[in-house]
């Protein structure tokens, strides 16, 4: 994948490449970036079952969360294609691999970005979704399946949420609980007055992303086109 650090010849490339994809491709794209946000991410933590990591990552692009953080622990991390559906391909995908400062790395990291890091815990002292601010971008962390978060992880987080439940079982599925709070807190993100939207130039610089993800050999294609042109990069 090429990356274009001046914006000029950025959106010059750009345009020359949609021109290898059909009006409607096109158009996908753009409506597609229109809805994507970051002012809301996942993370989750040490997920063993591939299938579970898969259908998180097909939420998330299904919902318009572009970033997903992926830590590792005691298992590797990898993706069921049958059930991702290529949703991975849509997202930025940021790996933690396992170490004694992964989590702290991953947690620290965001909280120093200006997020809010949300422990998805089931509990008194968790408040319930339309309870939790959502005016300062946030993300939503996830433990493994059946374990839930780590101690570390939950001493690290800001503040914790929950979804309410009225039956005899305690917890959902980890697929599900993305889903549910993902879905939820994106319609509400739509429904406010904030600036939960992409700026223009995160979204340029995905859409030259996505415009490489599209055609068959655009490295080739853009230099080529930047030698003629006389282009920098």
């Amino acid at each position: 994948m090429m990356t274009i650090e001046n914006r000029e010849t950025r959106r010059v490339v750009s345009d020359y490449l949609s021109t290898f994809l059909t009006e409607e491709r096109n158009a996908r794209i753009v409506e597609v970036l229109e809805n994507r946000t970051r002012h809301l991410t996942v993370v989750v933590e040490d997920l063993f079952q591939t299938q579970n990591i898969s259908a998180v990552m097909r939420t998330c692009e299904c919902v318009g969360i572009q970033d997903i953080h992926v830590i590792e622990g005691e298992n590797d991390f990898s993706i069921h294609t049958a059930i991702s559906m290529g949703a991975d391909k849509w997202l930025s995908r940021y790996h933690y691999p396992a170490s004694d400062h992964n989590i702290a790395d991953c947690i620290l990291g965001l909280q120093q970005k200006g997020y809010t890091v949300v422990a998805t815990l089931p509990g008194d002292d968790s408040c319930y979704m339309e309870d939790l601010p959502i005016d300062k971008p946030f993300a939503l962390l996830f433990g493994t399946e059946l374990k839930g978060l780590t101690q570390e992880a939950i001493a690290l987080s800001d503040c914790s949420v929950k979804i309410p439940m009225y039956g005899f079982t305690t917890s959902f599925n980890i697929s599900n609980s993305v889903a549910i709070m993902a879905t939820y807190f994106i319609e509400k993100l739509k429904k406010s007055n904030l600036n939960w939207k992409l700026s223009q130039e995160e979204k340029e610089i995905l859409y030259l992303e996505w415009l490489q993800k599209s055609i068959k050999t655009p490295k080739l294609i853009i230099q080529k086109f930047l030698n003629e042109n006389n282009l920098n990069i």
